[in-house]
C-alpha cells in the first residue's frame, strides 16, 4: 500500500492553485465535479510534483463553514535549498511564517515552516546528507 493523495478543503481555489502551482512548482493532474448529478457538487482539483503523492483540493463555493486545518500538522515538500526557497516564497506571497530556516540535526535536514492561503502548514525540507 502507498499514499495516493491528501485531500484539503480550500476556501479560494484560485489562490490555492497559485500558491501550490505557481509558487511551489506543483502541476495540475486532474479535476472534476463530484457528484456529477447533484446541484451541490464539489470541485476536486489535483496537483502533483515529481514522485510526491498528490494533493487534492476540495472546493465548494457554497460552503459556509470556515476552513479548519485541524488534524493535519503539516505538508512536507522537498526543496534544493531551504533558505533560498523560503525567502522567495515569503517575498512572493507574503505568507505567514511559522518557523524560519533551522537545522534538524537528527534528521540531517534543514527545514522552514510557512502557511498556505487556508492556514495549512507547509514544511520546506532540504536534505543535508
Amino acid at each position: 500500500m502507498s499514499v495516493i493523495h491528501t485531500a484539503l478543503w480550500v476556501s479560494n481555489l484560485e489562490a490555492t492553485k497559485a500558491f501550490y502551482m505557481d509558487t511551489l512548482g506543483f502541476e495540475h493532474q486532474l479535476d472534476f465535479e463530484w457528484p456529477t448529478d447533484a446541484e451541490d457538487s464539489v470541485t476536486n482539483y489535483y496537483v502533483g510534483r515529481g514522485n510526491v503523492a498528490e494533493l487534492q483540493f476540495r472546493y465548494d463555493p457554497s460552503r459556509m463553514a470556515a476552513i479548519e486545518p485541524s488534524g493535519i500538522d503539516h505538508i512536507a515538500i522537498a526543496v534544493e535549498e531551504v533558505d533560498a526557497e523560503f525567502d522567495r516564497i515569503v517575498e512572493e506571497t507574503g505568507c505567514p511564517v511559522v518557523t524560519e530556516p533551522v537545522n534538524i540535526s537528527p534528521a540531517n535536514n534543514r527545514v522552514a515552516f510557512i502557511e498556505d492561503p487556508d492556514g495549512y502548514v507547509v514544511e520546506l525540507v532540504e536534505d543535508l546528507g
